[in-house]
This record gives C-alpha cells, structure tokens and sequence, in this order.
C-alpha cells in the first residue's frame, strides 16, 4: 500500500490549516505557497475535504478555507478516507478490514493481512491533526 499525493498533501494542507485555527480563513493560495503545491491541485483536494464535512469554505475578499472542528477532533484517517477512500492493504480486505476473497476461510495468510490493515487504521484513526502539532 502507498499513500498517494492526494493523501500526503492533503493532510499537510490541513496542519496547514489547524496551525491557523481561530484566527482566520486561509486563502488556498497561502497553503499552496507555504507548502509548494499547485493551488488548482489544492482546489481538488479541498473541494473533497469540504465534501467530507472536514473544512468550511468562507467567501469574500478575506474568505478561503477553515477547519469544520477543532484540530484535536479530526482524525488523520478521516482525512486520508476523504481523499483516497476505503484504505486497503491487500485487496482480499476491504476498507472496513473484511475478508472479500473467496478463498478467505482457507488462506494461511489471511490474519497476517487483516492484522496489518488493523494497525494502520489504529494508527490513522488515533492520530488528531492536533497531535501532528504537538510533534
């Protein structure tokens, strides 16, 4: 499994965002320039944030893009699932770490994967965007 530039991105994007929290919108500009993306790759990736409910978008002239909760309320897998989607290791398990091949019941290596797909949502699922800060 490798985490695309959507997911790597976008989670940069939102530290972005969370090291701004409660003083303002940040203008897609601001981030793609802090963090040297293309602000049209940037309007894609918060364009699937905003549709997850995970930042707001405010307009105007001082308008652009906030955390929809506070940092420590957002997860670092929420942000991953919004832009990669269902996150699986080997493709006999899906996003929600169950058995989809049909030789399942029989295969040796079946919770060598399941416990590796475990893990990692584990780890993405407890792991806030405050905590990145607090790093």
């Amino acid at each position: 499994m490798r985490l695309s530039t959507k997911g790597r991105y976008g989670v940069l994007a939102m530290v972005e965002l969370a090291l701004q929290y409660g003083k303002g919108p940040v203008s897609i500009k601001e981030i793609a320039e802090k963090q040297n993306f293309s602000d049209s790759y940037m309007e894609q990736l918060f364009s699937a944030l905003k549709n997850a409910g995970l930042v707001k978008s405010l307009r105007g002239a001082r308008g652009g893009y906030i955390l929809a909760k506070d940092p420590d309320k957002i997860m670092v897998g929420e942000i991953i699932r919004a832009l990669e989607g269902p996150i699986e290791f080997a493709e006999c398990i899906d996003g929600g770490g169950n058995m989809t091949c049909i030789k399942s019941p029989e295969c040796v290596t079946r919770g060598l994967w399941k416990e590796i797909s475990d893990s990692i949502s584990n780890v993405i699922d407890n792991r806030s965007l405050q905590d990145l800060l607090n790093k």
